[in-house]
């Protein structure tokens, strides 16, 4: 990872103040499998506190570990007594129908190129191009995604880059190309630059 971090220093002397700001990189990674997928759809525009307490009663329910076949045998209202939206109840349980059937093989994402990862996810309702790109880093641990839809990347790029607007995908994308092939540790350290200047 030293690698990765010496060349966006060398890159961008912007990134570099950054990095240097936030410290060390600690990225958390999760396990690429269902239960890190349904968790991403608990926590679209949701606070992490009330979403962490909805997905505890989903995992209870499920008898502690969520898969494919324990979200399929609850009923919909009884998700929907947990907290989770008629919509987000669809959209687990679409996930699970997917899983189930084939249709998403955990095993064989690892062994896919991100755009055919990003493909496959986006087939389930509910996961778009951004849960896609979080599974990508934060799972798959990838370490060349740029997510242009990410309003806190969007927001600490603005900042960072003294830009009037929040930059468009294709401003991003200029931005980004010379940290490339490490787009994913420069995106985590933007992430963090904004929780920084918040403890400050």
């Amino acid at each position: 990872m030293q690698e990765a971090i010496d060349h966006l220093r060398r890159s961008d002397a912007v990134l570099a103040a950054i990095i240097d700001r936030v410290g060390k990189y600690a990225i958390q990674f999760r396990d690429p499998d269902f239960e890190t997928l349904a968790k991403s759809i608990v926590y679209q525009q949701l606070s992490g506190r009330v979403a962490s307490v909805i997905f505890g009663r989903l995992l209870a329910a499920c008898g502690g570990r969520l898969t494919p076949e324990a979200v399929l045998r609850l009923r919909p209202s009884r998700m929907k007594s947990l907290g989770l939206s008629t919509q987000k109840t669809a959209y687990i349980r679409d996930l699970a129908r997917h899983a189930r059937d084939g249709r998403i093989l955990f095993d064989e994402l690892p062994g896919l190129a991100d755009t055919e990862c990003i493909d496959r996810l986006t087939q389930v309702k509910g996961i778009g191009v951004w849960t896609a790109h979080m599974f990508l880093i934060f799972a798959l641990r990838r370490a060349d995604v740029l997510p242009t839809g990410d309003l806190g990347i969007r927001n600490a790029m603005r900042r960072a880059y003294e830009l009037e607007d929040l930059p468009s995908p294709a401003q991003m994308e200029e931005i980004a190309a010379a940290w490339r092939p490490y787009c994913s540790v420069a995106s985590w350290y933007l992430w963090r630059s904004l929780e920084s200047e918040n403890d400050l």
